[in-house]
């Protein structure tokens, strides 16, 4: 019994001696230097630990610094990974910054091609009468200014003649009455040229020829609207017949045919009603079209229409174009491009933002980890976007909002007062 004893003993004094003489500040400069190996894990697989950066190579992901490491600078921790995932993400995608600039800022809209209402004429007869002759065969004809396209028998044209004739022969010294007779002829719509050959002829014009005062294309006046909303193609037609025909009597003032200049159209414009208050006249308007592929008419802004249309909540514009080859189609669809000015401002790329319904948000990088911050925007040039409040240029952010946004999650933001 005794031996045992000393056996014990002896054990413990070896082992107090031991502990004695071990030296606590290399025990200290051993720990330190162990915890002073910088690790490397995956933020989503933490069983995952490499002692060189690189990628989780079971999700892909970039391995992190490990949490509680000496020479760990932002790195992520614990309170970091338990943020809440509809709020913050960590991730490692690209970080921008806004940028302070002057950009010039563009309104897009789409439209129409319209005939221009201000080249609409109509050809009326001054005097009643049968049309003996008719030179227009079809709607949509063109015609020219001095082009005959008419002749037609007037009892009330012959008397007129016939006056005129008696004067020149009986009265030659009666320049008045005989004036007034030249004046006449003119009025009811003959020709200097007619009225001097019917005097160095002596002879009446029973079927008298009718030109043309104005140039453009023949729309028939039956079917043709030339007042109120005018719809182009729904009152021009030309699956139906000329209503005028040889032949027939016309009434004195009677409109015979409209004729409508192709040489100049209007672009219809409709402007998004909250872009309306950036519109001024003369302003730069580019304008493309399906039918003219490669090819852009640039024009300014000549009308802003002072009213909304029943049913419609857009602002109308127009554009007047030239269109002297006839390459313009009337009803084509067109877009533009309409140069508002320059806005100077925040901006960052269309990509940075989300649009979640009626509020938009960018993700805000603080360290690895990007929390989502309502802004609000303003103007749009290219791909670029104005930041009106929430971010200011010292701050850091997603430079691809999309790719940090689980589309089955509710985003919670934060509001910034800058």
């Amino acid at each position: 019994m005794k031996s045992i004893r000393a056996v014990l003993y002896t054990c413990l004094f070896a082992l107090i001696t031991v502990t004695a003489c071990t030296d606590p500040k290399q025990k200290a400069t051993t720990a330190t230097q162990d915890s002073g190996a910088v690790k490397y894990t995956c933020p989503m697989h933490s069983q995952i630990v490499e002692d060189h950066p690189g990628s989780c190579p079971i999700c892909g992901m970039t391995l992190v610094k490990r949490s509680g490491q000496a020479s760990e600078g932002a790195d992520i921790n614990l309170n970091t990974v338990l943020q809440p995932v509809n709020g913050a993400v960590i991730s490692s995608v690209n970080a921008i910054s806004p940028v302070q600039k002057e950009l010039p800022t563009t309104i897009t809209a789409e439209g129409y091609l319209d005939f221009d209402t201000r080249t609409f004429n109509n050809i009326a007869s001054r005097f009643s009468g049968r049309i003996e002759k008719l030179y227009i065969k079809y709607a949509f004809q063109e015609i020219h200014i001095g082009q005959r396209i008419f002749d037609i028998y007037s009892p009330d044209m012959v008397s007129a003649q016939q006056d005129l004739l008696y004067l020149t022969k009986n009265s030659p010294q009666e320049a008045g009455l005989i004036n007034a007779a030249k004046q006449k002829l003119l009025l009811l719509g003959m020709t200097a040229t007619q009225v001097n050959q019917v005097i160095n002829s002596g002879k009446v014009f029973y079927s008298l020829p009718v030109y043309s005062p104005y140039e453009g294309h023949v729309h028939d006046a039956a079917h043709s609207q030339m007042s109120g909303d005018l719809k182009s193609e729904q009152n021009f037609t030309t699956n139906l017949p000329l209503s005028v025909k040889e032949g027939m009597y016309v009434e004195k003032g009677q409109t015979l045919f409209n004729v409508v200049n192709p040489h100049h159209l209007w672009a219809i414009l409709k402007i998004e009603h909250a872009k309306a208050a950036a519109l001024k006249l003369n302003q730069s308007v580019k304008i493309s079209s399906p039918d003219m592929p490669g090819k852009t008419i640039t024009g300014k802004v000549n009308f802003i229409e002072p009213f909304l249309r029943n049913g419609d909540k857009s602002t109308s514009i127009r554009v007047y174009i030239d269109n002297m080859e006839h390459d313009l189609k009337v009803n084509s669809l067109v877009k533009a491009n309409i140069q508002t000015g320059v806005t100077s401002g925040l901006w960052i790329p269309r990509s940075a933002l989300i649009y979640l319904g009626q509020t938009q948000v960018v993700w805000i990088k603080n360290g690895p980890l990007y929390k989502a911050r309502e802004v609000t925007t303003g103007a749009i040039s290219g791909n670029e976007i104005q930041i009106t409040k929430g971010l200011s240029v010292t701050d850091s952010l997603a430079e691809n909002a999309q790719y940090l946004t689980d589309s089955e999650s509710f985003i919670k933001t934060q509001r910034n007062e800058k």
